[in-house]
């Protein structure tokens, strides 16, 4: 049995970690706002570009001479997985729902015996993947020095996936983040962005009535490269919100926890005490009747 001052030491520990778990529910609530924000307000012109391009397509009459990012290689050989995770961890399942989505997809390619080329955007993401799936990361990306989510970020990312395609290193690249639905709520997503692959269940023909100047293959030659920054720009804004989302949620829990275990330390201590004071007067009691 733990002796008092070794339970008093363990109720002020938890104390502590009370109060840290506490700032950083509110740092994260605090910060969940504006990317909530973010997200919501990059969602329509992420969607937007990807309809406009999927039109496009349908009005290019040479389909054989279409641009590579928009048609593919023809092969569906090798698959290229940008698995988009957080840097720092303390977030609930956050990262482990992304993971867990990513890992079904990489089963699935490789049950198919194709081969399968990984590149990790945050070091959660590389930390868990590599004890299994090492030989297949290509490149690791972090993002851990910058302090806000920017677009020349996303480009960064969206350069390296394009120069690996031109230098045919993959046929088909998808894309794997959490979609922000609530502070309980993220979705984990997997979005395939070459060759261009419409998520959206509408017709997105009932768009495709429009004329466009220069020709069509020309505005894709510079809209694809793009369009494939942008999705995702948006993946790591949805990622964001989502983070904070799932650290304020894991945050309370770990808090009221915290509470939870002090008031049994408290009570379990009180019992401890009591039970010392009552044998201490038995004792005492014990030598007065023996004089």
């Amino acid at each position: 049995m733990a002796s008092l001052d070794d339970l008093k030491k363990r109720i002020s520990s938890v104390k502590s970690t009370q109060k840290i778990t506490k700032a950083m529910k509110m740092v994260a609530a605090a910060k969940l706002r504006r990317a909530q924000e973010n997200a919501e307000k990059g969602r329509p012109y992420s969607e937007k570009m990807n309809n406009i391009i999927l039109n496009l397509s349908n009005g290019i009459s040479d389909k054989e001479n279409a641009p590579k990012l928009l048609a593919g290689t023809g092969e569906e050989k090798t698959h290229l997985c940008v698995v988009m995770t957080s840097d720092r961890g303390l977030c609930g399942g956050f990262n482990t729902n992304i993971i867990k989505k990513a890992k079904q997809y990489f089963q699935k390619i490789l049950k198919e015996n194709k081969i399968l080329k990984i590149i990790t955007v945050g070091s959660k993401g590389y930390d868990q993947l590599k004890r299994q799936y090492k030989n297949n990361i290509v490149e690791k990306i972090s993002f851990k020095d910058s302090k806000n989510i920017n677009y020349f970020d996303a480009d960064k990312v969206g350069k390296i996936i394009i120069d690996r395609f031109e230098k045919k290193e993959f046929d088909v690249c998808a894309i794997f983040y959490n979609q922000f639905k609530n502070v309980i709520t993220q979705i984990p997503q997997e979005q395939q962005i070459i060759p261009l692959k419409s998520n959206e269940e509408k017709d997105v023909n009932s768009e495709s009535s429009y004329e466009f100047e220069p020709e069509e293959d020309e505005i894709l030659s510079n809209l694809l490269p793009k369009n494939i920054s942008t999705q995702i720009f948006k993946a790591m804004l949805e990622n964001s919100a989502s983070e904070q989302g799932s650290r304020m949620s894991a945050m309370d829990n770990a808090t009221r926890n915290a509470g939870e275990m002090v008031e049994k330390l408290t009570i379990q201590y009180n019992r401890s005490r009591q039970a010392a004071i009552t044998k201490e007067l038995i004792e005492i009691i014990s030598g007065a009747e023996s004089l």
